[in-house]
């Protein structure tokens, strides 16, 4: 019997998804997701100021907050102003180059937060069931590797990704059905089993993924026995509230990923499913300065100095 014949494509750009409504819906949606964009941008970006410059904020648990917020910055920067300009231009076309860029910087990025939050876990951890010994556990330098270990490991994660996605040949249309560049997009583009390389990499990911978060769950479980044998209820409350905004960051950054990886790999791709797409990346970074400013009171005062301040010296 003769070879089946392959119809190899040789892709020099792609064409990212657009909103299939008319001119003003397009400019709408950008307009909203510009609006929470900038949201996300001031309320990370205050963040990184305050636990900056504000001698009060030197601890390890403010240390790995910044870090946080600028993952936070960096990550829906990679993919939003990309998305805005598409619907304000109607031009939907990005290069090879700029969708493996994409790919490698969104799994880079999303990798070292979970990482980070994987640390912060444990700083909790370390706060609550061993206060006595927390300065000699989280010093300066344990804080530092661990933040570098985060970033480095989301880097190799990434790479890992990038190379698995791109080793693959696209076989017909160049049309991701995605506002980026995602992987669970971009495989459906491949050539027939050729992306066997890339799933195991996903399915590995997957398994380590679930390791880790048995890690944090672990340590929760930790903290909340320790936080129980605390014997005032005001005790145990102030205790448990320096747990919540964490807990509510990890909760909102697994959900929205769950979400948005349920509507890249919809066979039948709509305007609902791209909007929940976008709305699911901008969610988190633009909630989590609000999460822990909200749940912080000494953030909560170093706000309400900074702008008392500006609007005194304005006077």
């Amino acid at each position: 019997m003769p070879d089946k014949v392959v119809n190899i494509t040789i892709i020099r750009e792609f064409l990212l998804l657009a909103f299939p409504d008319d001119w003003t819906q397009q400019r709408l949606y950008a307009t909203l997701f510009f609006l929470i964009y900038l949201a996300a941008l001031t309320g990370n970006l205050l963040i990184v100021i305050i636990t900056t410059i504000d001698p009060q904020f030197q601890a390890p648990m403010y240390f790995f907050l910044k870090n946080l917020s600028v993952i936070d910055m960096c990550y829906i920067s990679v993919t939003v102003p990309k998305s805005i300009m598409n619907s304000l231009t109607n031009n939907h076309c990005i290069s090879f180059l700029g969708c493996a860029s994409q790919v490698f910087l969104v799994i880079f990025l999303a990798g070292t937060e979970y990482a980070l939050l994987i640390v912060m876990s444990y700083d909790r951890y370390a706060a609550i069931c061993h206060p006595l010994h927390y300065e000699t556990i989280m010093t300066r330098s344990t804080c530092m590797q661990m933040v570098t270990a985060s970033w480095l490991s989301g880097c190799i994660y990434g790479s890992f990704h990038v190379a698995g996605t791109f080793s693959v040949n696209f076989c017909g249309s160049n049309i991701v059905h995605q506002f980026f560049c995602d992987i669970p997009s971009l495989l459906t583009l491949a050539c027939s089993g050729e992306h066997v390389l890339e799933y195991a990499l996903i399915i590995v990911s997957c398994c380590f993924a679930f390791v880790c978060f048995s890690l944090i769950v672990a340590s929760y479980v930790l903290i909340f026995s320790a936080v129980l044998r605390i014997p005032s209820t005001q005790g145990r409350f102030k205790t448990f509230s320096t747990c919540m905004p964490h807990l509510t960051v990890v909760t909102l950054f697994l959900s929205s990923g769950f979400i948005s990886y349920l509507g890249s790999i919809s066979e039948s791709p709509s305007s609902v499913n791209l909007f929940m797409s976008v709305l699911y990346s901008l969610i988190p970074p633009t909630l989590n300065p609000a999460i822990y400013s909200l749940r912080n009171t000494d953030i909560k005062v170093a706000f309400g100095k900074m702008f008392n301040g500006k609007i005194a010296s304005r006077m």
